[in-house]
């Protein structure tokens, strides 16, 4: 009779479901925990490129500061390389963002950076490098998309401050510029009594309009109709004091129209930008893409951290209103061919080929 020796059993990390993103070397994990090797001394996150250490040399931290303060250090070989860096940083902000986006009360930047594992400063500079936002101006933007969803429907403007997340009056009314362009009641009146000028033109790309509130430019619209340009200006603040721009006005649709004839120079104008948290990150990763380059949807939602919101992003990029001052047209479908454009496909393709031409002019 032949005796089979029995299948060792198990080690009982590999029946931990972090082994198994450990063998995945799943980066979506990065923001959960990180794993120190007994041998080496060293820790590392799971979607570390580095060597798999064997099941019974490893034990699982919530935290890097906590597998430091056990005694290991920074695995310098595989956590170094920027594509596993990159990586595990987008995975940590949209730890963070999550954490933002659902507490009443926003955690403070010396939370967020405790269970991102990092120290205040690095986390900081990570976050904002990714989004385009501070935490403290993300929160801020949730705030205010928060507010924005509240005033309309709510019975006083103090309920909605609190619905939205404010802690006192005064704070909220700090913020109320900031958040809405004009004062909280005059918002949730649809706008009353609020003051935007606005200027009509025209470009070589059709009809334009600008309009500008007490911040900065809010709107810069195109399309072949004048009058539906207003109409969209009027639907989007129906109680507003719209008033059509004196002289010195005319100015600053001609600097639109110049940044139009020629998108490399680029618009240095103040800008009131409205939106939510998300949208805002969208944005300001759309303003950071130089003129003359491209980005798929794909690769702008990595850049922001958020890799699964690529549907999300193109809706973003839809609901911008200031053409070419936030250069959605600089996005373009992971093949390279172009797709929705809120002002038409081929003023897409003439604002790209202008770039590009002033791109080659200044090599």
């Amino acid at each position: 009779m032949i005796l089979t020796p029995a299948a060792p059993s198990p080690h009982p990390v590999e029946k931990d479901p972090r082994w198994a993103a450990v063998v995945a070397r799943d980066p979506a994990a990065d923001s959960q925990f990180v794993y120190g090797v007994r041998t080496t001394g060293v820790y590392c996150f799971p979607s570390s490129p580095t060597r798999r250490p064997r099941p019974q040399n490893v034990e699982f931290f919530a935290t890097a500061a906590a597998a430091e303060a056990a005694g290991y250090r920074p695995s310098r070989r595989g956590d170094a390389q920027p594509a596993a860096v990159s990586r595990r940083h987008a995975a940590l902000v949209a730890a963070a963002c999550r954490q933002l986006d659902a507490a009443a009360q926003a955690p403070t930047l010396q939370q967020l950076a405790a269970a991102a594992g990092l120290s205040p400063y690095h986390f900081h500079r990570i976050f904002k490098a990714h989004t385009g936002l501070t935490p403290q101006g993300y929160a801020r933007a949730q705030r205010a998309a928060r507010l924005r969803v509240q005033l309309p429907g709510s019975a006083s403007v103090t309920a909605a401050l609190y619905d939205a997340g404010f802690q006192s009056n005064s704070r909220f009314y700090a913020a109320s510029g900031h958040a809405l362009g004009m004062p909280p009641s005059a918002y949730r009146a649809g706008g009353a009594d609020a003051d935007i000028y606005f200027a009509i033109g025209q470009c070589s790309l059709g009809a334009l309009l600008v309009a500008q509130s007490a911040r900065g430019v809010c709107a810069i619209l195109l399309g072949d109709d004048a009058e539906r340009l207003l109409h969209d200006l009027q639907d989007r603040f129906p109680r507003a004091n719209l008033i059509g721009a004196d002289a010195a006005f005319e100015q600053q649709i001609a600097h639109v129209v110049g940044c139009i004839e020629r998108p490399a120079l680029g618009l240095d104008l103040p800008l009131d930008l409205r939106g939510t948290a998300f949208q805002l990150r969208v944005w300001e990763a759309l303003r950071a893409i130089p003129a003359g380059s491209t980005l798929s949807y794909a690769e702008l939602a990595r850049r922001i951290g958020a890799p699964a919101a690529v549907r999300a992003v193109a809706r973003a990029c839809g609901a911008n209103a200031l053409a070419v001052a936030v250069p959605c047209h600089r996005v373009v479908r992971s093949d390279g061919h172009l797709s929705g454009y809120r002002w038409g496909i081929e003023r897409k393709r003439e604002l790209l080929r202008r770039e590009a031409q002033g791109a080659i002019g200044r090599e």
